[in-house]
Parts: structure tokens; sequence; C-alpha cells
């Protein structure tokens, strides 16, 4: 038993619209073992993972998998259900599995959801070393790769707050991505987006971080702007500190001038003893130390947010109750068995922990941690309140004097932090704190809200949802549009398409294709650019307002979507491609892998079907948000009932493409004035000019403005390169296309054929992962459909030996019963177009099915280069002549 892959999707995939973990698991000779068979097995899984019990499975009760246990389950339906359990021991509220077998192989296809992507890769491998274990008869020490996985999962853990806003966000329908393993989050997409660290907003200047981090310097600014703050001064040798705490009269407090979460801060200090103490505890957090007077009363964080409080609580320093029986160290350790407690910000408390200044404070209450305090007695182990080391707090924002709301919203904007924590020290924060009553100690960038989200008393308070709306006030945009475009052929045209038509209303249109990444005409990254790593790319740069995304079904197989929800979906059509590669063996499992762009759309947005061809019709029962069927034909019956049913449709009528809405038909333009189709000739280019005009209506484009785009899109090298480029090159010419599939052959044989040629010459070849079969058919169309054919391979032979392809094409035209003496096979597609074109005659009409287009448009352009040095040689000897005479 061994696991041959394991993946995780971070999005919207073939499997599910939630996250899973794929995993491919070769159960050997246990394939075919059901669990009933294998003595002791089930025993042992339950008494390790009790909570199985609980599990639905397809019967859909509690109890449904353990009926399928005892009547006997495969292994492969165990793995599945262990890692979710796995999992839900470790807190993740997850349920969704599936396995499905490899063909007729020993393999699995084990899917399950998870929520943190370390514990769910780990849960899967434990899961398969358990059920291994199990059957060998083997113990199994869960308690122990529980441990390991909480240990890394943790690290990959978004803390409470970041989750929050996280939540918050997601219930604003605001798209999140998280950027690298921290806690970077991207709130929606493109020109909208903005990013947040933990409670920093993009917003937060960099400047007001550095005077908040720096205590003195924020003291020094609030008093000259009269708000009141604890006198002091900064020292770095213990013999100043103890005089400035002479000068200032004890109680003082010591803290180092730069840190965070409380760490080195000792307050309330009554001797020369304690502060020379508390000097050297500061000193390992900073060199220069902060001696101040020492407020008496409670500690209280004010959190202010866009320039208004939002949250109050009051910090109750890390502390023990004593019961008479238990000394002080095993009452720590009772307080951190509280689920509620965990190590760092991972929880919404966190675990105390015993240091230097626990113990200098245990000293002064008269203990140590071997002491038993009586029962009912308060015993203090930090002397700040910071959840960081173990506080507590009780929401107070009911409580807060106005007075006081004022002073907190006016140091945060003095300091210039749009999310601040204002630390407010007084007896009572529903009394005005006024000189020698009451201060502020702090102003913290960054402020933690676990306190506002969690507190021990009071009612929480949802500060998260108050962040999101100060960044995207109620009614503001957060995401740009998202047009994704699918199918097996038309893809790039008409993605080019609709680029053009955004791009020509004004639009800056980000754009992913097979021949790059676009921003606008700039290319930022070439190659075949049609995943989800690519979509990124565009979807988190701040200058795009559209994003138009060719989605092609390797990248939804592999990696799932790019994106969470589009605004608008084009399926152009489906036909036979990359059959048998990736579990995809039938049209209908194609189907299923292309219909995710269709399904993953917003309810009020829009999927653009191709009316004509059936299986795209089929995927309409997917389609839960509305729909524009495009169609050739005006008398498309699928076209007709939609109509009826009060629905959008572009199609043909007669020449011109036309819009039907509810109130009418909309004359859009005649395709004959498309350039890219060659006067109504390239049927297929017909075909996506209307599929840009469905998602340009959808868009609200202006018609005039979708006149004026489509008649400026050419099938050129500028506008649709490596589509159907026709070039001029003396008395013959040259078609250069991307066709790589049946359907793409056979749609541009069609369009030569309606363009005159004396002779017609195909230069041929086909991507390695097809099938013989598919090549060969391949090959037979263009024996049929050219005069002569010249076979190359691809650069990559995708699995293939070199000359595999060549011989299953030579096979296909042979069998269209083309003569022998006109089929020439040239691996290499440069040297057999620089072959065709040294052998051109004229009026010949040469084609050739790239797989590398540089190359292709060099060869040209260079050929094209001699022809006009030659020409213009021509016409000097010409001229030349002229004179003489």
């Amino acid at each position: 038993m061994k696991i041959c892959e394991i993946k995780a999707f971070k999005g919207r995939n073939i499997y599910s619209h939630q996250k899973v973990i794929k995993m491919v698991v070769d159960l050997e000779d246990m394939v075919d073992v059901a669990t009933k068979d294998i003595e002791g097995f089930n025993d042992a899984l339950l008494k390790l993972l009790p909570g199985l019990y609980q599990h639905h499975c397809s019967l859909g009760c509690p109890g449904g998998f353990i009926a399928r246990l005892e009547e006997g389950t495969y292994l492969s339906h165990v793995i599945e259900h262990c890692a979710l359990e796995i999992q839900s021991i470790l807190g993740y509220d997850v349920s969704f599995g599936r396995a499905r077998q490899v063909m007729d192989s020993t393999k699995y296809t084990i899917v399950y959801a998870y929520k943190n992507e370390v514990a769910g890769v780990e849960a899967g491998k434990c899961a398969v070393q358990l059920v291994e274990a199990l059957c060998k008869g083997h113990s199994f020490d869960l308690s122990s790769h529980l441990n390991r996985i909480k240990e890394k999962a943790v690290k990959n853990e978004l803390g409470p707050s970041t989750k929050a806003i996280v939540e918050a966000a997601l219930g604003r329908g605001i798209p999140v991505m998280r950027i690298g393993n921290g806690s970077i989050l991207q709130l929606g997409y493109g020109k909208y987006q903005k990013r947040i660290e933990a409670t920093i907003t993009e917003n937060t200047s960099c400047i007001s971080v550095d005077i908040a981090c720096d205590k003195t310097l924020t003291k020094e600014i609030l008093k000259e702007a009269g708000i009141p703050v604890p006198e002091g001064s900064v020292c770095t040798t213990i013999e100043d500190a103890l005089q400035i705490a002479e000068e200032l009269g004890y109680p003082v407090v010591i803290k180092p001038e730069k840190g965070n979460q409380g760490k080195g801060v000792s307050l309330n200090l009554t001797t020369p003893e304690e502060v020379v103490q508390a000097f050297k505890i500061a000193r390992q957090v900073d060199e220069n130390i902060i001696v101040e007077k020492y407020i008496k009363g409670n500690d209280y964080r004010v959190l202010v947010v866009g320039g208004r409080v939002v949250a109050v609580a009051q910090r109750i320093p890390a502390h023990v109750v004593g019961d008479g029986v238990h000394t002080i160290a095993q009452l720590v350790e009772m307080v951190n068995k509280d689920e509620r407690r965990g190590e760092g910000h991972e929880k919404p408390l966190t675990k105390i922990k015993i240091d230097e200044i626990s113990l200098m404070l245990l000293k002064k209450q008269g203990y140590t941690l071997d002491s038993i305090p009586p029962a009912g007695k308060w015993v203090y182990l930090k002397a700040n309140g910071n959840l960081s080391t173990g506080g507590e707090a009780i929401d107070c924002t009911n409580k807060i004097h106005p007075v006081n709301c004022e002073i907190a919203v006016r140091a945060a904007q003095i300091i210039g932090l749009d999310i601040a924590g204002i630390d407010i020290a007084c007896p009572d924060i529903s009394k005005p704190i006024e000189e020698g009553v009451g201060a502020v100690i702090e102003v913290n960038a960054a402020p933690g809200i676990r306190m506002h989200l969690y507190p021990s008393k009071g009612k929480p308070r949802n500060v998260a949802q108050n962040i999101i709306d100060m960044l995207f006030p109620p009614g503001s945009r957060h995401s740009i549009p998202i047009i994704s475009v699918t199918g097996t052929n038309g893809k790039t045209t008409t993605v080019r398409m609709i680029a053009h038509i955004l791009r020509t209303q004004g639009y800056t249109v980000g754009m992913t294709t097979t021949g790059g990444v676009y921003i606008n005409d700039h290319c930022v990254m070439k190659g075949d650019t049609t995943g989800p790593a690519s979509a990124k790319i565009v979807l988190t740069d701040k200058r795009v307002e559209v994003a138009v995304l060719e989605t092609a079904r390797g990248g939804i197989i592999r990696s799932g979507l790019g994106y969470d929800l589009s605004d608008i979906a084009v399926l152009t059509n489906i036909s036979e491609d990359h059959l048998g590669i990736d579990e995809v063996y039938t049209l209908e499992d194609l189907l299923h892998v292309k219909s995710l762009v269709v399904e993953a759309v917003k309810t009020n947005g829009y999927v653009v079907l191709n009316a004509d061809d059936p299986m795209v019709v089929e995927a309409a029962k997917r389609v839960k948000s509305n729909i524009i069927y495009f169609s050739k034909q005006e008398d498309n019956i699928i076209v007709h009932r939609h109509l009826v049913a009060g629905g959008l449709a572009v199609f043909l009528k007669g020449q011109h493409i036309t819009i039907a809405t509810g109130d009418g038909f909309i004359q859009c333009m005649d395709v004959s004035r498309i350039p890219a189709t060659y006067g109504g000739k390239l049927v297929y280019n017909i075909e996506n000019s209307l599929a840009a005009v469905s998602v340009a209506y959808a868009m609200k484009i202006p018609i005039e403005t979708i006149q004026k785009a489509l008649a400026s899109f050419y099938a050129d090298e500028i506008h649709n390169p490596g589509r159907f480029n026709v070039f001029n090159i003396r008395d013959f010419r040259v078609v250069v296309d991307y066709a790589h599939n049946i359907s793409g052959y056979t749609h541009v044989i069609e369009a030569i054929k309606k363009m005159g040629a004396s002779r017609t010459v195909g230069i041929i070849g086909v991507p390695g992962d097809r099938q013989d079969s598919s090549i060969r058919r391949i090959g037979f169309i263009a024996g049929k459909g050219f005069d002569r054919v010249i076979i190359k391979e691809d650069v990559d032979l995708r699995g293939r030996r070199r000359g595999e392809v060549a011989k299953l094409l030579e096979e296909g035209v042979l069998s269209a019963g083309m003569d022998p003496n006109n089929v020439e096979v040239i691996l290499s597609e440069v040297e057999a177009l620089k072959t065709a074109i040294k052998r051109a005659k004229t009026g010949d009409l040469i084609v050739i099915f790239y797989e590398k287009l540089e190359p292709i448009m060099a060869t040209i352009k260079e050929v094209l280069s001699n022809v006009e040095a030659e020409t213009t040689s021509d016409e000097n000897h010409m001229m030349l002549g002229l004179t003489r005479l």
C-alpha cells in the first residue's frame, strides 16, 4: 500500500466547489479485500477512531459508515473516512469525501475536504499508515501522529484575528487570497483589491507604524497634542533607571522602548531591587529602556477603526485562583488545559507561561510556584493584561465615556493609524480621564483583536466586520468583472475578441491565453498561460479593471480554478481532444471538467453557451445563473425555446449578428465586416464573434463600441497571433494556425477550400498525448483535404518515441487514398515550412499547424524580408536601366 500522488486544491475543482486533497493510493494486493474479511480490523479501527460511529456515508445518517464497514467495504473507502476523522479530531469540521478506482488498476483516487492544507495532507498520509498497520495486525500510535500533525499544522494556520477578517470578507462576498504562508491577505481582485496583514492595511502608513513602535516618540507627540500620558524618560543603564525612578516617585513601570505583545514589561515596581530586576528583563528586548510613572487603575484596550471606537476591553493579567489544594504550578497547568487556550495566537486565549517576570511577581505577592494559595485567592503571574501573555478580557464597549472615545480617536489620528489599539490606564473607563487620573499608555499598530472577538466575559464584538467595512464601505466595489472562457476550440480567439472589445470601450484588460498573459497590449509572461497561476497574475494586478481568462482543461484538472466566481463564463464547444489523459476518457468526462467553469458563476452573472453543440447544451443543466445562447442558425430550436422562456440569445439572421432580448431584436453587424471572418468564409470565427458579442452585451458594452471593435479585429499577428494568420509571399500564400485536434483540422480545411488555390499543401502534426485513433483520423482528414502533405513532429513528444506520431499520421494520410509521392516526412516544423516555401508554385496555399509560434513567425518574416530586398533590388535595376536609356 503506497501513496502515488497527493496534492491540495486551493479552490473550486472538478471534485468539489470546496477545497479538497486528492490522494492516489495503490492498494496493491489489498485492492479487492473487504473490511469484514480482515480479522480484528473493524474493532481495532473503531477503538482508535470512535468518531467514525457518527459518519453518515451513503446512508445519509449517523452510523452509515459503520453499516458499510460491517457489511464489508474496501480499504480506499476506509482511508477516505479516516482522513476526515483525523482532521475532525484536530478541530477541523470537514465531511466531504469520495474514493474512485483508477480504471481497472489497483490504484484509487481518494478525495476529501480540508481546512488547513498541512493538516489535510498529513491526515491523508496518516490514514494510509493507520489502515496498513491494522491490515497487518500491528498496533498504531495515533496520539503521536496527531501531535506531530498538529505541530506542523499550527505553523500554517491563520490566527483567530486573521480568520475573523477572512470570514467577514467572505460574508460580504469579497474573494480572499492568501499571499504566501503568513497572514498577508488579498481581499478582492484587480483594481479594487485591498491587502491586509493581521490588522495592518495597505492604507496604514509605514511612518505611522514606526512612530507607534517607538513608545517614547509616541508619548512626546501625544503630550504635545494635549493628550494625558504618563511621565517618564528613556535610559540605557541601571544607574539611570534608578535615578529616574527616584525622581518620578514609586511605583513605576519599566518596559523596552521598542517592543510588542507586552514583552519585557514590568508594572507597579515599588523598590529599587524590583527596578534592577525589571531593567534586566526589559534589556533582553531592547537596549533603550523606558522608566515611567505607574498609573493606578485598570488596563483598557480601546480599538479604533477608521476614525471611530468599535470596541473596548478591560484586560485582566494572567492569573490563577487558589483552591486551597493545588500549588500555583499545578493551577497554571489546569488553566492551560482550557480548550480556548493555545500556543501564540492560534486560539482565542494563550497559554500562561512562567518566566522571570512571573517569578518576580510571585515573590512580590509572597509566593513561589510551589505555594498553595487559599481558596478564592487571585494570584497574578503577569503584570500586564496582554492576551499574548495569558491574559483575559472583559468587554466594556458600552461603558466607555464619550470623552475617552474622543481621546482614543484623536490619539489614533495624531499618530496616523487607520486601525489602532489605544491602551488606557484609569480606575474607570466610564469616567473621563484627566491629568493624574488616567492616561494613554500606548498606541499600538497592528492591534490584536482576539480580546474583542472572544472576550472572557461580556458581548463579543465583530470588529473584523468593522475592518472590512472600513476597507470596503457598503456599496463600494471590491472586485473586477471576471470573464472565463473554456471549450475545446476557439477559446483563444474568443478571449482576444472579448478583450479587444473591452479595450475599445476604455477598460484596462488583464488577459490570459495560450500565447501569454497580457495587461492590455503588453505581454507580462509568455507561454501557454491558461491555468490558475496565470489567472492569479491578472487578478493580483492593481491596474486591471476587467479580467478575461482562457481557462483550459489541463489547468482545471491539475489545480482547479484560479478565481472564486466569475461574472461571465463561456463554453465554446465540446469535441474530442485530450481523451485518455488525466482520467478523461469520454466526451462526457470532458464535459464534466469544462462544466466547472459554467458552474462557478455568480447567480446574477451570465453563462454563454453554444446552442449548436449538443454537448454544450447538456451543460446548461449545471448552470445556476442567467444563460445567453449563441447560434449560427436563426431557427435553432434551443434558441427558440430559450427566447420563448424570456431568455437572451445571439444568432445569425442572414449575414447579421443579431441580439434577441425581451424587448425585441438588435441588429449588431454584418459578419462580412469582421475582418477575422475573411468575409464570412471562416465559420469558426463567426462562432467566436457570436460568443464575444454575447459577452459584450452582458457587460453592457454599447453596440457602437462592439461594432467598432470587431471591425478592427484582424486574424493577424497583432490581434490574433497564430490563429489563421495569412501571409502573402510572392505569388503564393501561407496560413499559420494552431489547430491540433480533429475538429480544429476540419474547420481549417473547410475554410481554405473557400479561399481558392491551385494547390494546397498541409504541414501537419499532432501532440503526442492524443490517442492513436485520433492521430490517424487527423492524418486521414489531412489526406482528404490537401493536395500534398508534409508530416512534422512536435519538439515535446509527450511520452512518444521520435517518429512515432509521424508514422501514425502517415498511416492516416495514406488511408485517405493520397498518392505516397505527395506525402513527405520532415520532423522539424521549421525545416518543413522552409521546404514547402522553397518548393512553392504560383497559386499555392500552404497551411502549417504549428507547435511553437515564434520560430515559424521568424521564418516567415525572414522570407518576406528577402522578398522585399529582391523587389527593391529589381526596382533599382529597372530605374538604372531607364536612366541609361
